[in-house]
């Protein structure tokens, strides 16, 4: 096996981990990290396109190299995004879930004095 092969597995890996994660964990902050793993994984995968479609000179293709990077970028943006979101969500409603309900308090711990 070669190391793309191998590199190929690990980020189908990521994936397939992170959408099992996004899927199981009713947590905003967990399915917000599964996101992230899933988002690994195709950048992996990406970053091997760009090594398999090199012609010429080049020992990488640029614009598959472009697309991870900005897709870095944004997915950082879009994290920041959602965890001031969770952190809005947690001020105003007190509760940690999406789920009013079901979702952990976070006064439950406290005791009043």
């Amino acid at each position: 096996m070669s190391a793309s092969t191998i590199a190929g597995f690990v980020g189908s890996g990521l994936v397939g981990l992170g959408l099992y994660a996004l899927i199981v964990n009713p947590e905003p902050l967990k399915k917000l990290l599964a996101f992230n793993l899933i988002g690994s994984g195709v950048f992996l995968v990406f970053g091997l396109v760009a090594r398999r479609g090199a012609v010429g000179a080049f020992l990488f293709d640029p614009v598959p190299q472009a697309m991870v990077i900005t897709g870095i970028v944004v997915a950082f943006a879009a994290s920041a995004l959602a965890v001031a979101l969770m952190l809005r969500l947690a001020d105003e409603s007190g509760c940690i879930a999406l789920d009013p309900e079901g979702g952990t308090r976070l006064d439950d711990g406290a005791e009043d004095t």
